[in-house]
């Protein structure tokens, strides 16, 4: 049976006086911007939180103490029409918390196309491009409401599809 690539991520939640701490990036056309959370693959002998540690002392020179899981994304590229490309991804998202002396910055030597590391409101989390489309889920957590803490990409394609009038996605027969 052939086998399929796979990574696994570390990503770091850190929200600080009602801010969410992000990544920005370049879109690779060149036309725009979105954002992700610090975060990154796990290295072979690395824990899921060592990694969450490197990834944010990385791409935001962030110093933070990991808490507990609270988001599991995964996605499949069979399931997704390949949309980001042929790696079944899964990440696993900390709740972390910023060390009193860490001032988060743009590291000497981020990662290609990184343009900016920003403090976005939480309230305003659904006026920014953040890959992936979690916004949603992270305002309902940091709100204390109920929330998905497991999330598949081919539900955030359904719910865009949904909110553009396109029926077809997950759930609904005909596209299966």
């Amino acid at each position: 049976m052939p086998t399929q690539p796979f990574r696994l991520r570390a990503c770091a939640l850190i929200i600080k006086d009602g801010n969410l701490l992000l990544v920005e990036f370049k879109d690779d056309e060149g036309e725009g911007v979105h954002y992700n959370l610090p975060a990154g693959g796990v290295e072979p002998g690395e824990t899921l939180t060592q990694a969450a540690v490197r990834e944010a002392r990385e791409e935001a020179c962030a110093d933070i103490e990991v808490g507990p899981a609270v988001f599991v994304y995964e996605y499949q590229p069979a399931c997704n029409d390949r949309l980001y490309g042929d790696t079944h991804s899964v990440g696993v998202t900390f709740a972390c918390r910023l060390k009193e002396t860490s001032e988060p910055r743009m590291p000497e030597r981020p990662d290609a196309n990184q343009i900016g590391v920003r403090w976005v409101p939480v309230a305003e989390l659904d006026q920014v491009q953040l890959y992936p489309e979690i916004a949603r889920d992270i305002m309902d957590y940091y709100a204390g409401r109920p929330y998905r803490n497991y999330v598949e990409e081919r539900e955030i394609q359904a719910e865009k599809a949904a909110r553009n009038g396109n029926n077809a996605g997950w759930g609904d027969s005909s596209a299966r």
